[in-house]
């Protein structure tokens, strides 16, 4: 058990670094950290623009880091914020043409990545990693959620 979780954990880890060095290194020309990627592949899939909350639940990040994100990106010129009678609050955020060029970049480097990444798997192979993928998320949010059961409890 204790090596299943070794080898889960350096792969999903190893995943996350190399990915974060990849997008690092092309957002790096721009001023840009490699994790703001996913913000842009967000608001690239929703033109007519989404809130700072509903873009950080799609982005699984907080509240902090999404401010400081649109903050940047803003002064960057690379989005606008709606704004409803000069308030701020639930403002919809939209990319400029400038961040949707970006966007459309990123885009191009994410399908090279994820082609050579996925080398050598087939599209069973990935329709069955993501399926599993998925089932491990949906019982870690569960846990994290309730806990661990005590060790008296067992496991079904």
């Amino acid at each position: 058990m204790v090596e299943r979780f070794e080898k889960f954990s350096y792969a999903i880890f190893e995943i996350s670094r190399c990915w974060h060095r990849i997008a690092s290194e092309e957002l790096a020309h721009y001023g840009l950290k490699g994790a703001y990627a996913t913000y842009f592949t967000a608001l690239y899939r929703y033109p007519q623009g989404i809130t700072a909350s509903k873009l950080g639940e799609l982005c699984a990040r907080d509240k902090a880091d999404v401010s400081r994100a649109l903050a940047l990106l803003e002064q960057k010129g690379m989005l606008v914020r709606e704004e409803k009678d000069g308030i701020r609050y639930r403002a919809k955020v939209c990319l400029t043409k400038q961040g949707r060029l970006l966007a459309e970049y990123i885009m191009k480097r994410i399908a090279v990545a994820m082609e050579l990444g996925g080398a050598g798997l087939n599209e069973d192979q990935r329709l069955v990693l993501y399926a599993c993928l998925d089932t491990i998320i949906a019982n870690l949010h569960e846990l994290s959620e309730r806990g661990l059961p005590q060790a008296d409890e067992g496991i079904n």
